[in-house]
């Protein structure tokens, strides 16, 4: 009804792996996850995927081809 299911995701935000790294940000009070990348310059934060389970993260890593993704607490 409202969205289609098994349709290929998009990127929604372009990663430049020269210039940002991919981030998980984990709260320690409540195990929310976020992705996203971190400007190596600036360390600016754009978040990108709210992540609530393992297949989550496994499609924001094959979304964007990513292979390593760095926690921060």
């Amino acid at each position: 009804m409202f969205g289609k299911k098994g349709k290929s995701v998009k990127p929604m935000v372009e990663f430049d792996p020269e210039n940002q790294i991919a981030v998980l940000k984990c709260s320690i009070c409540n195990g929310e996850q976020v992705a996203g990348f971190k400007d190596k310059k600036t360390g600016h934060f754009t978040e990108v995927a709210f992540i609530r389970s393992p297949q989550e993260l496994n499609e924001f890593l094959q979304t964007y081809g990513i292979n390593d993704i760095v926690k921060e607490y």
